[in-house]
């Protein structure tokens, strides 16, 4: 089980955070798990299983919010057993922050939270490592004070996650500027490939997506020196039952991170 930042930056590799969207099953996530770990361990990538216990941000109240908090985590942290690897998950209040934290190794702060403070100090005291994505309406500069909460409250592991900043009222846009600068602050820095792509409002009231991108967005980001990619993947995204519009398809995710590993030797 993963401690501390250092146990994720090993060599010259970008890490990576995948998995589904939301938990659905346990065989999904077991296979899921079982495909990326095989790759993973292949080329040498650092990895972490994600998967939501729950959705709490959803455009519609009929939406898919889960399977269950109780039962979405043990399977994370069946699948932490069975293949040794750390899971993330996101939380949404501050009373969820020590339940995730009996059963994962990061505790993630959705965007559109990560400006509260209850939450941040509360997923601080678990001792967990914290990822903060940043709010689609905070420049890269303001998640210095983010980070600054987590780490005023004891605990120095903190990871900050850029996915894309309002463009409009339906679209979102990666400044990649951003990326090095929030990097100043002295903490690990992933692009979120996935949801940087998403085409939220939309009139129907599911989120839209640009999929063909994400080849384009990640090798962009391992680029500019990335620490970590964040990507959600789905067996059959057409059938997610959440994010599917902007999800890589599983037996895609193995081809593009050769590429990337490339990318990433090319500019060391």
């Amino acid at each position: 089980m993963i401690k501390t930042i250092a146990d994720l930056k090993q060599g010259d590799s970008f890490f990576l955070l995948a998995g589904p969207c939301v938990i659905e099953g346990e065989d999904m996530a077991l296979r899921i798990a079982e495909r990326i770990v095989t790759v993973t361990e292949r080329l040498k990538i650092p990895y972490v299983f994600k998967g939501s216990y729950r959705k709490a941000n959803r455009s519609r109240l009929d939406s898919f919010t889960g399977i269950g908090d109780e039962k979405a985590l043990q399977i994370l942290a069946k699948v932490h057993k069975t293949f040794d690897v750390p899971v993330v998950t996101d939380i949404h209040l501050p009373e969820e922050a020590a339940m995730a934290a009996e059963y994962v190794d990061v505790l993630q702060i959705p965007a559109f939270l990560c400006r509260q403070t209850d939450l941040l100090v509360a997923a601080a005291k678990t001792g967990k490592i914290v990822n903060i994505k940043k709010g689609q309406f905070l420049s890269p500069s303001a998640m210095r004070f983010a980070a600054e909460k987590v780490v005023d409250a004891g605990n120095g592991n903190v990871m900050l996650t850029e996915r894309g900043t309002t463009f409009g009222y339906q679209d979102l846009i990666v400044d990649y500027r951003g990326i090095p600068q929030m990097q100043t602050f002295g903490f690990p820095v992933i692009l979120d490939v996935t949801h940087s792509l998403q085409q939220p409002n939309q009139s129907s009231g599911v989120t839209g997506g640009m999929p063909q991108l994400i080849e384009t967005m990640a090798k962009a980001g391992v680029a500019v020196g990335v620490d970590g990619l964040f990507m959600e993947t789905h067996e059959n995204p057409e059938l997610a039952k959440s994010d599917g519009a902007n999800m890589l398809r599983l037996d895609l995710l193995e081809n593009l991170l050769e590429k990337l590993v490339r990318v990433r030797q090319s500019i060391l």
